[in-house]
């Protein structure tokens, strides 16, 4: 049995319905109660094991070979993909709230990996940046310094480290951030980066000025810098 302790039932509407199936199979392959190459359930069996429609169970194994986590062929069995080796960025919400709160473990990685790209695209952007997009980051920086709240904050912060992405002028990070913007926006209070504005402003300064200099290894360290400050506003 793959219902998970808050299934409610045909009583929820059909829209959730689909959430609600796709959770329950997801936290079924993430915790390996599906282990990959093993063949899933037939689509009826799922069916009647969750209590829904085929259609519910239909859209919810579109999203997860979507996804990239089962393979489906016409014809043969559904087979389970291993997440770690097939999953994307889109895996990482799920994981980062399994349990219904945040693990800790992944929030850890999340950062860790954050401050490694933050501090690369900062160096990238002070080797490659045109004077425009200099510019541009000098007045989000100075912008930042004027937030108070933090989701406005958090707003100019995505906002800068776009600009610095551009500058940077890799395609692959400015793609990653585009990936990330709907989980960095959903979850602002369950991942507050930009919790206390006032003690991160100086720091988007420093990335700022090591951009326009051209100083690829200051602009490394304040960025990274940043990134770990708002990793500790993170965990508190």
């Amino acid at each position: 049995m793959i219902v998970p302790n808050n299934w409610t039932g045909g009583t929820v509407p059909t829209v959730r319905v689909h959430d609600r199936v796709f959770a329950a199979l997801l936290e079924a392959l993430l915790s390996g109660r599906y282990e990959a190459g093993e063949k899933l359930p037939t689509q009826r069996a799922l069916a009647a094991d969750l209590g829904v429609t085929m259609s519910s169970v239909r859209e919810a194994l579109k999203r997860l070979e979507q996804m990239g986590l089962i393979d489906v062929r016409h014809g043969s069995a559904m087979r389970v993909r291993d997440w770690r080796e097939h999953g994307g960025l889109d895996v990482l919400t799920h994981l980062l709230f399994r349990g219904g709160g945040l693990d800790a473990g992944i929030l850890a990685a999340i950062l860790e990996a954050r401050a490694l790209m933050l501090r690369e695209l900062a160096g990238l952007a002070a080797q490659r940046r045109s004077d425009e997009q200099a510019e541009q980051i000098a007045g989000l920086a100075a912008h930042f310094a004027e937030q108070v709240d933090p989701h406005d904050a958090a707003r100019v912060d995505f906002a800068f480290f776009t600009a610095v992405a551009q500058g940077a002028g890799n395609l692959v990070f400015e793609l990653i951030l585009n990936a990330i913007r709907d989980l960095y926006f959903a979850h602002l209070d369950a991942v507050p980066v930009t919790a206390r504005p006032g003690e991160l402003a100086p720091l988007y300064g420093r990335v700022a000025r090591a951009i326009a200099g051209r100083d690829p290894d200051p602009a490394r360290t304040a960025a990274f810098e940043l990134a770990c400050a708002q990793a500790a506003q993170v965990r508190g």
